[in-house]
Formats: C-alpha cells, structure tokens, sequence
C-alpha cells in the first residue's frame, strides 16, 4: 500500500485545481543505477489499461503496472520548502536471519 501524508494530499489536491486538466496524479520509480531509485510525480488526463488505479483521500492515483510492487510501502509527503519527498522502506537484508529465541 502506498501513503500518501495529510500535507501531500492538500498540495496534489491544490495543484489539480490549477491544472483540472490532468486530474490523474501519476507515481512512478524508476533506476538511475544499480542502488539508486528515482521517484517521479506527474498529473495526467487519463489512466491505461495497465495501470494500478487507487483512490487516496479523494486523489486518484495511478501507477504503471510494472512499477506498483516497487512501491509497496512507499510513504509520499510534501514540505513547503524541500518539496515533495519519497520515503521506501528500507529492503530486507538477504544475508540477515530474523530469528526469535526462547527467553
């Protein structure tokens, strides 16, 4: 599930007001390398077929297919000054063991 906070959901809300046009708010990931994910929001007119559609405190949001697992837990917030920002939880380490012992 992704998050979006109370102050992102007033600043998307404010910004289709501007733009009524494109009512459609657009998340997407992609890699700029191997260890770095570069997050993306735009406003569009309209989903597709492939696209993952929800419904966010009014907002709806649509995300590609191909990138709805990699925003699984995703946290989107919004801050006057730093502007939008993605918060990904951190991946499980694969070398870790989660284990619970006895007490």
């Amino acid at each position: 599930m992704i998050h979006i906070t109370p102050p992102a959901v007033e600043k998307l809300k404010a910004l289709i007001e501007e733009h009524p046009e494109d009512p459609i708010v657009r998340l997407a990931v992609r890699d700029r390398d191997d260890k770095v994910l570069v997050f993306s929001i735009t406003l569009e007119d309209a989903v597709t077929q492939e696209d993952s559609v929800l419904d966010i405190e009014g907002l709806i949001i649509a995300i590609d297919g191909s990138c709805a697992q990699r925003l699984e837990g995703v946290t989107v917030d919004y801050e006057e000054v730093a502007g939008f920002s993605f918060h990904h939880p951190e991946p499980p380490d694969p070398y870790k063991l989660n284990l619970i012992l006895p007490e």
